[in-house]
């Protein structure tokens, strides 16, 4: 059949304008990481109508992706995320534009997956710390702005970084500490400062930021691809009300609360300190306990 974008993409319209699905099309976002959430992120801004991307990723499915990963099938065990995910692209949207980069994104060639986007979306793994601190730098120093939504629980929270406006490492602060344990705690609180998902982890033993061991579910990772696609549609589109770090907009409909943190000075923030100072104080005593 004749693809037809306007006809395929035509119940959007009326939550925007014509106008509006037309610069859509024009945009290109940057997707690093196409596993828990990033392949959800792609099929979310797909169905909206975006269909200029830059996509890395390096890895290849297995069994234990299938609870949450949009190319995660009996058929895809072993196979390449990135090569399937675009496969999926092309047969939602035949004209989609994608830059492919199979060896994944790292500081050697940041530049050039970031290279005229519009905005970089994060869908890296939850432990790649260094990776996440370098892309998220390019972006702010060149002017890009760029979302991350984590899902937690089941529900998520975003948080947008915008030019200008506070850095990534000054919200979440990763360069003043060095385990990955450490780094691990500072993502999560910075992430989810009231920890409301916590209310209900009732198998805290699975939890082992040493082993890079963390549960997840598929409730909360579409959630992150709806908060995320959200964001990027006013981000882009430049209309409603963007909130950016030190804010950020966590969501869970489990225990049925939305809560809009505001985290002043981010991570130098004496209540965000003494919070992390709980968080390590609970995987210490609580977590480590459960192991031994």
């Amino acid at each position: 059949m004749n693809f037809d974008y306007k006809k395929a993409f035509s119940r959007n319209l009326g939550w925007v304008t014509p106008e509006e699905q037309k610069l859509i099309a024009a945009k290109t976002v940057a997707i690093a990481g196409l596993g828990g959430v990033g392949g959800i992120h792609l099929v979310t801004l797909l169905r909206m109508g975006f269909q200029n991307f830059h996509l890395a990723d390096f890895d290849f499915y297995e069994l234990h992706n299938f609870n949450r990963q949009a190319g995660a099938f009996i058929s895809t065990v072993g196979k390449s995320k990135l090569t399937t995910m675009v496969e999926i692209a092309k047969d939602i949207n035949p004209q989609v534009n994608i830059k492919e980069f199979p060896e994944g994104v790292s500081k050697e060639n940041c530049a050039a997956f970031l290279k005229d986007v519009d905005l970089f979306l994060d869908g890296l793994d939850f432990f790649c710390f260094d990776l996440r601190s370098i892309l998220f730098s390019y972006c702010y120093d060149h002017h890009i702005p760029a979302v991350t939504a984590a899902p937690l629980g089941m529900g998520s929270t975003v948080v947008n970084f915008m030019p200008g406006k506070m850095t990534f490492d000054e919200y979440f602060g990763f360069s003043n500490v060095k385990t990955v344990e450490d780094k691990s705690i500072l993502f999560v609180i910075g992430l989810s400062p009231f920890r409301i998902q916590n209310e209900y982890l009732v198998y805290p033993e699975i939890v082992d930021f040493e082993k890079k061991q963390l549960p997840s579910t598929p409730i909360a990772c579409q959630m992150a691809s709806a908060l995320a696609a959200t964001e990027i549609l006013k981000i882009l589109l430049k209309r409603g009300k963007v909130i950016c770090a030190p804010y950020s907009m966590q969501v869970d409909p489990y225990v049925q609360k939305v809560k809009i943190s505001w985290i002043p000075f981010g991570f130098k923030n004496p209540i965000q300190q003494l919070r992390v100072l709980i968080g390590r104080w609970i995987f210490k005593n609580k977590i480590s306990k459960v192991k031994a």
